[in-house]
């Protein structure tokens, strides 16, 4: 069965497309549903094609994709894939993406750049969706890209809840990596009820255009600490504030952050690391050169599912998280 009918003929249909069909069967699971049959693949040229093998007339639908590599193709399919329940009549569609694509690109540092993370906004919109339901965007801001509604979702529970059950709290004291990412530490220091550090990075006047110098804000002497950030991509910076944690006297370190994009040099990085365990949510697949066993994943799948489910029945997206973010 792939809807949910109420009382109201109201019929919930779920896809995905082929970037991370595994997270979007986890939370077909939750929700009890299956996801709808789709015929998607490649032409020769690298072109997309799309069907749906039941009819979506006059469903809510909702489409799952999260923006792994190879970004744009995911996201080109995702495109098309929207245009096509517009097309086909479709009641609604509302957009799941767990990992936003080209969210860092959300403003111009200097002239003759693009708001990319804009253009994707509006490239949904065109698609035809009518609302966003997104996971710890890399900007706030973003969310007003959109011209429609954008549920925010956040993995700070369900990350905060695991560590507060596996370290002793008295001896934590949660960091963020640098001064951009001070307010989601924050976050997370109200939640675990803990101090909290800075690293700061600045230039070594000996060293010109070279970032050099990490100096610790805030006592982490002999305390577990937690380093925290939206997204570790390359892992350059988080290792980098580690190793300056460590050379402050921490007793450990652990890294917690929502999308482990993990590309380029992160696989060694994070290997050769003196971190203990890095914690990511599911929001993307963990890339196989990367599988180490001091990374842990945690499912956000209940998460998503109900906030589909809060949705679908027009209830509340924001009373899940309420007191938590």
């Amino acid at each position: 069965m792939t809807g949910i009918k109420t009382t109201g003929e109201k019929k919930l249909m779920l896809f995905t497309g082929r970037a991370y069909p595994e997270l979007a069967q986890e939370v077909a699971d939750e929700l009890g549903v299956g996801l709808v049959p789709t015929k998607a693949r490649d032409f020769a040229n690298g072109e997309i094609y799309v069907r749906f093998q039941e009819s979506v007339r006059g469903a809510d639908c909702f489409l799952m994709q999260s923006h792994t590599a190879p970004i744009n193709k995911w996201i080109m399919e995702q495109l098309i894939m929207i245009d096509a329940l517009k097309r086909a009549s479709a009641r609604s569609i509302s957009v799941i993406i767990p990992f936003y694509g080209y969210a860092r690109q959300d403003k111009k540092h200097r002239g003759r750049e693009p708001i990319s993370a804009r253009l994707m906004a509006d490239l949904l919109k065109t698609a035809g969706a009518d609302r966003i339901i997104t996971m710890d965007l890399h900007a706030d801001q973003v969310q007003g890209y959109f011209d429609g509604p954008v549920d925010h979702l956040f993995a700070l529970p369900v990350l905060t809840d695991y560590i507060g059950s596996r370290v002793d709290r008295a001896k934590l004291t949660v960091v963020s990596p640098d001064a951009g990412r001070v307010r989601v530490a924050d976050r997370w220091a109200d939640r675990l009820a803990a101090p909290l550090a800075i690293v700061h990075k600045r230039r070594d006047p000996d060293v010109a255009h070279q970032v050099t110098v990490h100096e610790v804000v805030g006592d982490v002497d002999g305390r577990v600490c937690v380093l925290v950030d939206d997204m570790i991509d390359t892992g350059g910076t988080i290792c980098a504030a580690a190793d300056a944690l460590f050379a402050n006297g921490a007793e450990d370190v652990i890294v917690a952050a929502t999308h482990g994009v993990l590309s380029g040099p992160a696989a060694d990085r994070l290997k050769n690391s003196r971190v203990s365990e890095f914690i990511f949510s599911n929001s993307l697949p963990t890339p196989r050169q990367v599988a180490l066993d001091k990374i842990t994943v945690l499912s956000m799948a209940p998460t998503i599912a109900r906030a589909v489910r809060e949705v679908f029945e027009d209830g509340s997206v924001t009373s899940l998280f309420e007191g938590n973010a």
